[in-house]
């Protein structure tokens, strides 16, 4: 795979995960997503900025149901939410 088809898959995959966040504000599910928007907004995160912590948020926690092979785990995600702008791995995003 070339390097400009990984960018691309990845560029992809990035677009996935933020159309699946703004998914979750309009649906208001889970209310972890909109209280997190609303979070880092007052703490004056821009949205755009927002939108890819939550998005690697979601990206950790399908990776975690991968690797383990088990279902979709909604409160660890929604607590890695409300976590932020601390990382799922322990960096902090600010």
């Amino acid at each position: 795979m070339s390097n400009q088809d990984e960018q691309d898959d990845e560029s992809f995959a990035e677009a996935r995960l933020i159309e699946a966040i703004e998914n979750q504000l309009a649906a208001g599910e889970p209310a972890a997503a909109q209280a997190t928007m609303n979070k880092l907004t007052l703490v004056g995160y821009a949205r755009e900025d927002i939108l890819d912590l939550m998005a690697q948020v979601l990206a950790h926690s399908i990776n975690q149901m991968l690797e383990q092979d088990s279902a979709f785990d909604t409160p660890a995600y929604e607590q890695a939410l409300r976590n932020l702008p601390t990382l799922p791995d322990g960096t902090d995003a600010s």
